[in-house]
């Protein structure tokens, strides 16, 4: 199996020593990055560096309004490192008008995308499980009235209530599951890395298996560092293969 390893999991190391990082990631065993900042480096460095490792960009947490706001530059560094999704990390909504023009957003940018030969996606956390005011939740909204691709974040299904294996399975069965996030906690939202917590990581593994979904992992407490916990969860990923 490939694994891959969102960045913002080794964020103590990055923003100093982006390079040293991708090193040390592809060193643990991971193929796969999913960018979470590139800390003023060019995408042809970046572009260089991967090649120089074995490692593949996935997939970047860009933010909507920086999508919205420095358009040309993203799309441009995208392409330098090969890579065609960009995934927003965040968004809510407060009232029902607020879903809408988030909705309105989401849509406008996935054209403009497609356009450029990319794709958009969104990563959950657990708000977005919650209805708005008596109306649907913005998962819903986004499931229901948008055809984004989702990057279902398992453990923040798990902690907002919700059934991350079946999401899994909704979301496979619209072909929008281009990549989940395999991470482990506990239902009150505190993480910790994989196999050290409640979280359904077995059952969520062998569910990408089985939907031929890729896998990064994310780990973000530092405890005692970023790379630390990257070792930690790839070790218990490859328990099991078994």
């Amino acid at each position: 199996m490939k694994y891959g390893l969102q960045l913002y999991s080794v964020r103590d190391m990055t923003e100093n020593d982006l390079y040293g990082a991708l090193k040390e990631v592809a060193a643990l065993g991971y193929e796969n990055v999913e960018f979470a900042g590139f800390f003023g480096h060019s995408g042809e460095e970046v572009a260089g560096w991967l090649a120089q490792l074995g490692l593949r960009a996935s997939g970047t947490h860009t933010g909507l309004d920086a999508l919205e706001n420095d358009f040309d530059a993203i799309v441009a560094l995208h392409k330098a490192i090969g890579c065609d999704l960009a995934i927003v990390p965040w968004a809510d909504a407060k009232t029902p008008a607020e879903a809408d023009e988030l909705i309105r957003r989401m849509n406008a940018m996935q054209s403009r995308l497609a356009a450029e030969g990319m794709r958009l996606g969104y990563h959950n956390h657990a708000h977005e499980f919650q209805p708005i005011e008596g109306t649907p939740s913005l998962m819903e909204r986004f499931a229901n009235d948008t055809t984004i691709l989702l990057q279902l974040d398992t453990f923040w299904v798990y902690a907002a209530g919700e059934d991350a294996v079946g999401w899994m399975e909704r979301m496979a069965k619209q072909d929008r599951l281009p990549v989940i996030h395999i991470k482990d906690g506990f239902a009150d939202g505190e993480g910790v890395p994989l196999g050290k917590g409640t979280a359904p990581v077995a059952d969520v593994y062998r569910k990408a298996v089985e939907l031929n979904v890729p896998m990064v992992v994310e780990s973000e407490t530092l405890t005692p560092s970023g790379m630390d916990e990257a070792r930690v969860c790839i070790e218990y990923l490859h328990t099991q293969e078994k």
